[in-house]
């Protein structure tokens, strides 16, 4: 697809529409990964597939299509030009692994819509065939914290020397090669703090990047950012930003869910997005999953009409959630039910 700078306004009205009126995020993209045997074990985590495993990066964006995602997010989450150069790659290199993030989805929708055309398998809730329900790549930009790969993306202590113009400085050039390597849209996720949505914010402003965003915090307590920052100071941000187009919660437990939706309510009108991790706890220093305190699928997918009702127009998974995850929340979505 991707949007034109005459388009960015209505992108995600459009598209929100022809999804009627709730659309399906993928889930958790890392931990499928591995649930295939990838060893992400790497300073680059999930983005150590782009040099080692295309072909499973390409299936597991097919299985959350199949599953009936409408928005695939690219493996680039823990991709940094400065990432890639210190495991000895040039800058052009690096910038190639960008661009192969969204060329490998947008391959993978091009597969599925082609097995759709064949099959003709998918359906509207009033059994109208629908062989190609709008489809969109999301560019996914993890935080600095993600790159330093040492836990401070779930906290957002980068220490009292970060500044605003050094993480915009980060983030400039990836973010450039993102938005031009044909994606939809550029997906900011598990924003940390208030100081890196600035810089976000500051860069969408500058004019380099012609494709929408949105902007995805997380929370540990249901009230805040993981810095501490208030929620709806940082989603204020998000608001005043012309070309962010969505705002809301990532990798947070579903428990929280429903009052940082009432929250990011008192601030914006945009359309307010949420993809929660399975409720479990990350070990930032032993880089496992801990505390089996997750919950079922069933119990997840329990939440996801009542986030819808309160405001969600977004709906997906993040860490620990699957295909199969995403495949029970459209079928409990009215608008999507009737999908097999």
């Amino acid at each position: 697809m991707g949007a034109s700078s005459g388009t960015v306004d209505t992108l995600m009205s459009d598209f929100l529409r022809k999804s009627g009126g709730v659309a399906v995020i993928d889930g958790g993209f890392a931990t499928e990964l591995e649930r295939h045997g990838a060893d992400l074990n790497d300073p680059l985590w999930s983005a150590t597939c782009l040099l080692t495993s295309t072909n499973l990066v390409r299936q597991v964006h097919l299985d959350y299509l199949e599953a009936g995602a409408d928005i695939i997010i690219t493996a680039s989450y823990q991709a940094t030009i400065q990432g890639f150069e210190a495991k000895g790659f040039s800058k052009e290199e690096g910038e190639a692994m960008l661009k192969k993030s969204v060329d490998i989805a947008r391959e993978a929708r091009d597969v599925y819509y082609e097995r759709c055309h064949e099959s003709s398998t998918v359906f509207t809730s009033d059994g109208r065939i629908l062989k190609h329900r709008p489809i969109l790549v999301a560019a996914s930009v993890g935080s600095y914290g993600a790159y330093l790969a040492d836990g401070s993306e779930y906290s957002g202590d980068y220490g009292d020397a970060m500044n605003l113009e050094f993480l915009k400085s980060f983030h400039r050039r990836r973010v450039q090669v993102l938005a031009e390597s044909g994606a939809d849209l550029i997906a900011f996720e598990t924003v940390p703090n208030k100081l890196e949505a600035q810089a976000y914010a500051e860069l969408l402003e500058e004019g380099i990047i012609n494709i929408p965003a949105w902007f995805s915090f997380n929370s540990k307590d249901g009230v805040n950012v993981v810095s501490g920052d208030s929620l709806t100071e940082c989603a204020k941000i998000a608001d005043s930003c012309p070309k962010v187009v969505a705002v809301g919660i990532n990798c947070t437990p579903p428990r929280f869910i429903s009052g940082l939706i009432q929250s990011i309510k008192k601030v914006t009108t945009k359309p307010i997005l949420i993809y929660p991790n399975s409720g479990e706890t990350y070990d930032a220093e032993i880089k496992q999953w801990v505390k089996n305190t997750g919950v079922a699928d069933v119990d997840f997918v329990s939440y996801v009409n009542t986030w819808c009702e309160i405001g969600a127009s977004l709906v997906g998974g993040c860490c620990r959630t699957t295909p199969n995850t995403i495949r029970a929340i459209c079928r409990t979505l009215p608008n999507r039910s009737s999908m097999p």
